[in-house]
Parts: structure tokens; sequence; C-alpha cells
């Protein structure tokens, strides 16, 4: 009854004065592109670049006919104007989130029964096949025929471009992680076709990690395929000056490398190795590279020494050593092969440079705590002492755990809304309530810990 009540009230809703089918003629659109054709085969008009401009431009305009009036967040109302009734109305799913499913002939639309605006679609078939590659190709004869177009080429170039990021990011929704990686590099290449427009890196970074993604749960030829596809991507955008904010790039490759290591390993796991390397060096806060680096170098014996890292970095510092992301950097290199006393000196030296940053301050005292962890657990771990040296010792990494509450008070006062910040000063004052003035302290941070809870 509920899935009866769900369709019945969406009919409702459907229920428009509109046509009766999506508005693609598909006869019509091959008549168009066969005179297109037509026109390059004539000796005397495939010598002009207007002809191939005009081919480039019938290739683009029917790549996004069928999805040209779709867009995220349109009402279902304007879309039955533009583009009629659908053929068929069912229930599904984007994402694991419940949608109602438009069956059109070339494209399911995913529409929010809550509020029945367009949430993605799923483009089933094209007018002809390889639409946008036969655009590109034609558009990048116009201009080479004639620079003077470059303008005109442009402008039909930077409608596809954003059709086929458009189509990218919605096959990608749907699963179509493969297809969608394919609209992001055309995207890339479209852009590319003529100098005055510059083409957007994050294109073959998008192509470059879907093919990264696909290859991580494929196997055989498919993952490999996928793995040096994307290596060609991630490299081809380094070499344009391209990098993402965070400098995830050089992880992907790193995956890309070490995806194909099986080949060749002594050709792929050096490359491997150096995309790591390159990419902490330029992104010394990127956890993401740093924790791939220390797995990477315990997962491949003979590949390296983590102390390597810390070399690197120091040699850095040389020559920058004012630079507050090389020392947050190093303070989480030597966190990671547990030289705690230098780590805390690094967060210190963050914290000098920058004493009004949330961050400098949170993880001075949040690496105090791991110093004092670890010397917990190595006390638990020795059980050839006497209760009274058990509790000597403990004494003293209690006043270890002391050292963190200024820093973490000082950073819970630039940001009294972070949680974790509170649950540390909450848990830490707890431990040590015999201290003097903890209890106050306890009582404070437990009250705005209930809070946040």
């Amino acid at each position: 009854m509920k899935k009866f009540l769900f369709l019945a009230g969406a009919m409702l809703m459907f229920a428009l004065p509109a046509a009766n089918a999506q508005k693609v003629n598909t006869s019509t659109e091959l008549n168009k592109l066969q005179k297109v054709d037509l026109s390059l085969e004539n000796p005397k008009k495939n010598i002009k670049a207007a002809t191939w401009l005009a081919h480039g431009k019938a290739y683009t305009d029917a790549y996004i006919l069928p999805t040209k009036e779709i867009g995220r967040g349109v009402p279902v109302q304007v879309l039955q104007m533009n583009v009629g009734e659908p053929r068929n109305m069912v229930e599904g799913e984007l994402q694991g989130a419940p949608m109602i499913v438009l069956d059109y002939e070339y494209v399911d639309i995913y529409v929010n029964p809550a509020n029945y605006l367009i949430e993605g679609w799923n483009q089933k078939k094209d007018i002809k096949e390889n639409l946008p590659q036969t655009a590109i190709a034609s558009l990048k004869k116009a201009y080479e025929m004639d620079p003077k177009m470059e303008s005109k080429v442009a402008a039909v170039a930077l409608n596809l471009a954003n059709a086929l990021m458009q189509q990218g990011d919605a096959l990608n929704s749907v699963g179509r992680i493969l297809d969608a990686a394919a609209c992001f590099e055309l995207a890339y290449r479209a852009e590319s076709i003529v100098p005055s427009t510059t083409a957007n890196g994050d294109n073959l970074f998008n192509a470059g990690m879907l093919l990264t993604m696909h290859a991580s749960t494929a196997t055989g030829d498919s993952a490999l395929e996928a793995f040096a596809k994307g290596e060609q991507l991630f490299n081809e955008a380094i070499s344009t000056g391209y990098a993402d904010a965070n400098g995830h790039i050089y992880y992907y490759l790193f995956h890309c490398y070490y995806g194909q290591k099986e080949k060749n390993r002594e050709e792929y796991l050096p490359k491997a190795k150096e995309a790591l390397l390159t990419g902490i060096k330029l992104f010394p806060k990127n956890n993401t590279i740093l924790d791939g680096l220390m797995q990477f170098y315990t997962a491949e014996e003979g590949v390296g020494d983590p102390a390597e890292l810390t070399t690197m970095i120091e040699n850095s510092l040389k020559d920058d050593p004012t630079n507050y992301d090389l020392w947050f950097g190093r303070g989480r290199v030597y966190n990671a092969i547990k030289n705690f006393d230098e780590c805390i000196k690094s967060f210190e030296k963050c914290a000098e440079l920058r004493p009004d940053a949330f961050d400098a301050n949170f993880y001075m005292g949040y690496f105090i705590i791991e110093k004092a962890n670890d010397a917990i657990n190595t006390l638990n771990n020795n059980s050839g002492i006497s209760y009274e040296e058990y509790e000597t010792e403990n004494a003293k990494i209690n006043h270890i755990y002391a050292e963190a509450i200024p820093w973490l008070e000082k950073a819970h006062a630039i940001n009294p809304s972070d949680v974790a910040t509170i649950e540390f000063l909450n848990s830490l004052c707890f431990r040590l309530r015999d201290m003097d003035g903890m209890m106050d302290k306890y009582n404070k941070y437990h009250e705005l810990f209930l809070q946040t809870r």
C-alpha cells in the first residue's frame, strides 16, 4: 500500500499538460549530422574552416540535446513543460536516497519525492556514437585552418566542455565511474582546443581519481589499464603546474604506480615512492600522503627508511625556517616514528609562528597526550616493577599529561565549539583531579562535555 500511495501522489504531481514524448527526434538529428558529414566529403567545402566549425557545432548540439533541459534543482514541472511526460515512472534510489525515476527514451531522471526537484540522471544512449570526440576533432581542425576563428571555436568548445562536466558529475552519481572519467577527460580536451581558453586541471584530476577508484576494485587487465590511464592523466596535469588544494593528486598517482608494480617492480616501486615523497615535500600537512608513506615503507621491504622523511623536511627547513606547514609536517613525521620529543618541538615552533592558530595549539596538546599515552603503555607492560615504583612513574607521567592542558585550553578559547578539545580537557582533568585546581577544571569542562552530547 505504501508503494501505491507514493506513486499515486507522484502521478498527481506529474499530471501536467505537456507533449507525450521527450523532445528528441532521432531521425531529424541524424539527418542533420549526415548533412554536415557530407559537407566534409565535398572538396570545395572541406577546405574551409567554417565547414569544420559547423560540423563540430552540429555534433556538439547532438551530444547536448538529450540532457539539454536537465539540471540539478530544476522543478519537475519545468522539466515536463520543456521535454514532455515520461514513458514510465517507478520508485528507485540515487546514492541510497529514495527517488521517483522518470523513464524517457534517452535518459532516466531522478526526482526527489519530498520537493519534486531533479537530483540526477542517467543517460542511457546517445543520438550517435562518439559525438563529443568527433566534435572536438572538428573544432580543432577549424582552429588549425583559421586561427582567426578562435573566438567562435572557443564558444562551441566551452559549451561542449560544460556539458561534459555536468554529464561526468551525473554519471558518477549513478555509479558509472569509467563513463564519468571519460567525460571529465573529454571536457579537458575541449577546453584545450584554443589557447585563449584555460583548460581546467580539475577535469584531469577528476578523471584520474575516478579511474583510480575503479582500478582499486577491479582485477586483471581492467585494473591495470585504469591504473595506467590514471597515471597518464595525473602526470599530464602535474606537467602543466596543476595541483589540487591539498595535494591529493600525488597520493592517487602513488596508487596508480603501486597498482602496476607486478608488471615491473623495479620500475614502479621507485615511481610510487617518488610520488609520495614529492607530495609530502610540497604538501607537508597532508596526513593522507604521510600515512601512505609510512604504510609503503612497512609493506615493501627495501624501499627505504622512514628517517628519509625527517632528512628531507630538515633540509627544506634550512631553506625556509619559518614555514609553518613544514614544521607541522615535521611534527607529524616524528610522531609517526614515535620520536615524541621532536614532534612536540615541532608543534611548539608552530605555536610560536602562529600563536593564535587553533591547529598549532590543539596539536601541541594532542601530541603531548600521545607522548604520555606511549609512556603509560610502556609502564603497564613492565611487569617487573614494584607497586611503589609503578606509582612513582605514574605520577611523572601525570605531569606530562598536565603539560597538555594549557595548550588545549588556549585551543578551546580560540574555538570554543570544537568538540574534540572539550572531550580531551574533560578526560584529562578527570584523570588529574587530585592535582591542585584540577577538580574545578574538570567540573567546568565536564559540564561543557555534557552539553556537546
